[in-house]
């Protein structure tokens, strides 16, 4: 992405607006009046008489005109007669015609004519005047009196003032935004925040919340948007810093500075809290307004400053910036936008900005540039430290500064980012220090278990860091930024940095290596986690066995052989601290855990790949009261008895081939909830499960399948609802599943694939509380009665080879997701499908259907269809624009030529995918009043010739990539006029692809043009074009690559 800055050249001016005006005609009145609206917006205005003093020289006057980037001339019946004014318009119209400056003429009381011809008083004037000079003046007069002002005769004074304030606000508007050359990659963002803003369409009152990390730009998100866009509004209140402004200064503070901010009132005085609330809930509504609430930390903040959205007026805007979500959730605060971090690109700018101060990295200063920005992480914070530390500094001190920057943090980044770290309750801050120590990568699940080892409310914890962005969860794993993680090692190491025995948690082999050759633990060491250990394993075990207080030890990537073969592992193996409450050692390098290892306080075990073929050695029976998580997959285990357990929740054997059978008496295992005996090809008793109330059993590949069939009949009838999960991801069944009777609150049962079924037993519907049905394979019949499954919410048949589909299945009320893929013999849906009256979700891939049933228009719920590749597909149902609450329709290669006018009436339709309909000869005309589309595909559309002018009111992206080059459609939209896309005002993305360079010049042509000169025309979009060929006069230029055309207001 090519980054935008501004030119470092570009003149800065001390005063926004000069007002020349003949002071005993409208001093008292319309300028009085004018400079006061200027004033309350904070607009920086020149005024003779409070900014110049009698007496003093022409030459500082015109200073001051130079120093102006606007000016305002209020023509009067006496202002000609002033040689003083008519100097001052002298210097106006000579800086007027230089770039930087505009000037507007304003006629008060005179007639238009008057000043261009200067005729009448203003004649008249003239003629009182006898010195040279009076020549010029009367070019000046003439030259101004050709320029686009206001006529204020017959007009309203106050109307006028609005008119002038708005049009200075628009040119002034650049020049705010360009004020911090710095504002690196704010664009995209900004546009992003604008569309919720959802500026002058919408009179509701909205709160927009800005959520990301310390440092990450949210303030300066925040500030750029308000910038740029508060003319639009009566009022407007930045309040900056309320975490810290709230504790020194009070919420009543704030409070006034809001209303001070909007009404301008300097005696108003707010008593208390309450009564704050009062009077903003009493005068807000009298003003559309703009309030920007930065760093909120609390939900009570929020409801003093902005506590309803019937506390503003219809089209008032409130941004929020806050480090926790939570806070905005608790406001229902809906409109909610997560702060991204710069991208490699923006990151080297932005770091070049404040150490080089240019675009890019002086020559030789590349690489390290590039170090410091991999650094930063994208973090702006650090980036814009760092570059202003290494501004102007010699080259070795740059390797220096990188070099210190590996074990000492920047302690300016550390200050801002651990006002996070702060806030949080005690336990909270232990779940963010071991995140950050040793769990960074982590599976959220491991994670949690981890934690709950150790007394914490893990789920809870690891919410409210995420809400605070201290985390994030992606794809189930903890994650969290390199300096957030730098903060909480920060935290863990600053009280005793040469000494790290004395440290709560320890993750440096060298370190930990030292202490425990020295045998120098301590009380004070709580958690461990360590890698490739070089030392015997005599000196590791003795000095684990003396930290006392040690409750997780993760151990990892240890020489099994040589630990397991080592002469006095045997003798030092008893050695592990006995106040563990996580053990985690994968590849234990022993048959058995040690007798001494009493393993009271045991709460979680995991001993993968381990060579361990019975858990106590000798065989001792151990009472682990405690102990809720036990692994020992891929082991080498045979046996395992598991009578002194009690509270096992989850248990994990998978891969255990060596394994043969669980003891587990009655009343044993009823707390187990899942159980993984996946691979385990030896295993034959299965007597135990009968046992097993609320349990999620895993069973994968298991050639004795039979055995598993008939225990399934002998599951006891349960008396609650949350009872066994079965998966049955078996090859080998080649019978259906068997009588499932006593098994009837299961609540998902999953056939896939099971290869070789050739039948399903209409007995799978005795299971009253299914939740969930998957068939997949090769079944040729769905069984009849599948209408007693009253509980069904989601069904999905999945390349099968039946033909037609039970009736029965129009009966099952509860469905919300009904799936069919690939099952390419299914011709026809039931024609009651209409009765699905739950059903949200419908999706059919790859199916023989030629038509939807008519009934489908009673599907008042259904809020995504897709009809993806059903080849002979023909039409769409008249009826279909009775489906209410539709937001998706995509019908992929359907061989439709027309969409039925009826389709104009899904009123919440967002979404409207048409790719590779071939036949596709036209849309309806009224298509544009989907006031919600904002997604329109069109792709491989190749028969389709026009595009309803109406759909560009709302739309978002137009997407027509791949057309061959015969396609009318793309020639059409390349001939669409400047006025024409004055409608697309929403438009964000315009896909178009294959047209020929004329087409595409004219397009470009016209999309500039309305962007230069319609000052309303809000195109923000990209144009994408995979072949072009542009340059500034006629040579066109091909590339490969698709080209991002932006229209900018200039």
């Amino acid at each position: 992405m090519a980054l935008s800055s501004t030119s470092s050249n570009q003149k800065s001016f001390k005063y926004d607006v000069f007002l020349s005006f003949r002071g005993v005609d409208t001093r008292r009145t319309f300028v009085d009046r004018l400079y006061g609206s200027l004033k309350q917006l904070s607009i920086p205005t020149f005024r003779d008489n409070e900014e110049f003093e009698k007496g003093k020289q022409i030459d500082e006057l015109f200073k001051a005109i130079e120093e102006s980037k606007l000016f305002i001339i209020v023509f009067s019946k006496n202002y000609a007669s002033s040689s003083w004014c008519l100097k001052e318009l002298e210097k106006i119209m000579e800086c007027q015609r230089k770039i930087e400056h505009i000037a507007y003429p304003i006629y008060y009381d005179v007639d238009l004519s008057e000043i261009r011809k200067q005729i009448g008083e203003v004649g008249g004037a003239f003629s009182k005047h006898s010195n040279e000079e009076v020549g010029k003046w009367e070019e000046a007069v003439e030259e101004a009196g050709h320029l686009v002002g206001w006529d204020m005769r017959n007009r309203e004074e106050a109307e006028v003032i609005n008119e002038i304030v708005e049009q200075i606000l628009l040119k002034l508007r650049p020049i705010y935004l360009s004020n911090d050359e710095n504002l690196i990659g704010m664009e995209p963002r900004m546009l992003d925040l604008e569309s919720s803003l959802g500026l002058g369409w919408n009179n509701d009152v909205r709160m927009i919340g800005i959520v990301g990390m310390g440092g990450i730009g949210k303030t300066t998100l925040a500030r750029a948007i308000f910038d740029k866009v508060s003319f639009h509004f009566e009022g407007k209140s930045f309040v900056e810093n309320i975490r810290e402004v709230s504790r020194v200064s009070g919420m009543r503070w704030l409070q006034k500075q809001v209303l001070l901010d909007i009404f301008k009132d300097e005696d108003m005085d707010v008593s208390s809290v309450h009564d704050g609330k009062h009077m903003m809930k009493m005068r807000l509504p009298g003003k559309k307004v703009l309030v920007v609430l930065d760093d909120v930390d609390n939900a009570d903040q929020l409801e003093a400053l902005a506590g309803a959205t019937n506390w503003f007026k219809g089209g008032s805007r409130i941004i929020i910036t806050t480090r926790d979500k939570q806070v905005l959730t608790a406001h229902r605060v809906n409109m909610i936008h997560n702060v991204s971090f710069l991208s490699d690109e923006e990151a080297i700018c932005l770091f070049s900005r404040h150490a080089f101060g240019r675009s890019i990295p002086i020559q030789g200063y590349e690489g390290l540039s590039k170090k410091v920005v991999n650094y930063a992480a994208g973090l702006p914070l650090t980036i814009k430290v760092l570059g202003s530390f290494l501004r102007g500094k010699e080259e070795f001190l740059w390797m220096d500064a990188l070099t210190r920057l590996e074990t000492i943090p920047s302690q300016e980044t550390l200050k801002k980012l651990e006002l996070s770290y702060i806030s949080l309750e005690d336990d909270h801050k232990e779940i963010f220090l071991d995140v950050a120590c040793f769990m960074k990568g982590l599976q959220k699940e491991d994670a949690i278990r981890i934690l709950e080892s150790c007394g914490l409310h893990a789920i809870y914890g690891l919410t409210v860091l995420e809400q605070k962005s201290l985390i994030s969860i992606s794809n189930q794993r903890l994650s969290m930024h390199d300096r957030i993680e730098e903060l909480g090692r920060n935290i863990v190491r600053r009280s005793h940095p040469r000494e790290p025995n004395k440290h709560s948690r320890l993750w440096i082999r060298e370190e930990i290596e030292d202490m425990l050759s020295r045998n120098a633990g301590t009380d004070a060491t709580t958690c461990i986690r360590l890698e490739q250990v070089e030392l015997s394993p005599e000196i590791v075990m003795k000095g684990l066995g003396n930290l006392q207080k040690l409750r997780v030890l993760l151990l990892s990537e240890i020489d099994d052989d040589y630990f397991g073969t080592h002469r006095k592992f045997d003798q030092v193996k008893q050695y592990f601290p006995n106040a563990l409450q996580f053990l985690s050692w994968e590849g234990y390098p022993v048959l058995s855990l040690p007798q001494a290892f009493k393993a009271n306080n045991l709460v979680g075990l995991e001993l993968p790949s381990s060579r361990i073929t019975k858990l106590w050695e000798s065989g001792e029976r151990k009472v682990l009261k405690k102990l809720r998580f036990l692994d020992l997959s891929f082991s080498k285990l045979r046996t395992l008895n598991l009578d002194m357990t009690p509270n096992l929740e989850r248990l994990n054997l998978n891969r255990c081939y060596d394994l043969r059978e669980l003891q587990a008496p009655a009343g044993s295992l009823e707390k187990l909830v899942y159980l993984n005996l996946i691979g385990c090809s030896r295993f034959r008793s299965f007597s135990f499960i009968k046992q097993l109330e609320p349990l999620e059993l895993q069973l994968l590949s298991l050639p004795k399948l039979d055995v598993i069939v008939e225990s399934l009949g002998k599951f006891p009838r349960y008396s609650r609802d949350n009872l066994p999960k079965l998966q049955f991801t078996c090859f080998y069944l080649e019978k259906h599943p068997p009588s499932t009777e006593n098994g009837q609150k299961s609540v998902s049962l999953n056939l896939q694939p099971c290869t070789k079924l050739e039948s399903v037993s209409g007995s799978i519907c005795g299971l009253k509380h299914l939740r969930e049905l998957t068939f997949h394979g090769c079944i040729p019949e769905v069984p009849n009665d599948l209408d007693q499954l009253q509980c069904l919410e989601k069904l999905s048949l999945l390349s099968t080879h039946i033909t037609r589909l039970p009736d029965s299945i129009c009966m099952l009320k509860h469905l919300r997701s009904f799936k069919l893929e690939s099952c390419r013999l299914l011709e026809e849906l039931p024609k009651d499908l209409g009765q699905l009256e739950c059903l949200e979700k419908l999706s059919l891939l790859s199916t023989g259907i030629r038509r939807l049933p008519d009934s489908i228009y009673m599907l008042r719920r259904l809020r995504s269809l897709k009809v993806r590749s059903c080849l002979l597909l023909e039409e769409v149902p008249d009826d279909i624009g009775q489906i209410a609450c539709l937001e998706k329709l995509n019908l992929l290669s359907a061989r439709i030529r027309c969409l039925p006018d009826s389709i104009c009436m899904l009123k919440h339709l967002k979404s409207l995918e048409l790719e590779s309909c071939v036949l596709l000869e036209k849309l309806p005309e009224d298509l544009g009043k989907l006031e919600c589309l904002e997604k329109l595909i069109l792709t491989k559309c190749i028969s389709l010739e026009h595009i309803p002018n109406s759909i560009y009111i709302y739309l978002q992206t137009l997407n027509n990539t791949g057309t061959e080059s015969r396609s009318r459609f793309a020639e059409n939209c390349c001939k669409k006029s400047s006025d024409d896309l004055e409608a697309v005002n929403t438009l964000k993305a315009l896909h178009l692809s294959s047209i020929s360079s004329a087409c595409l010049g004219n397009l470009l042509f016209h999309m500039l043009d309305a962007c230069s000169s319609k000052s309303l025309f809000n195109i923000k979009a990209r144009l994408y074009v995979r072949r072009y060929w542009l340059n500034r006069r006629k040579q066109y230029k091909s590339s490969q690559e698709p080209r991002r055309y932006s229209c900018k207001k200039t």
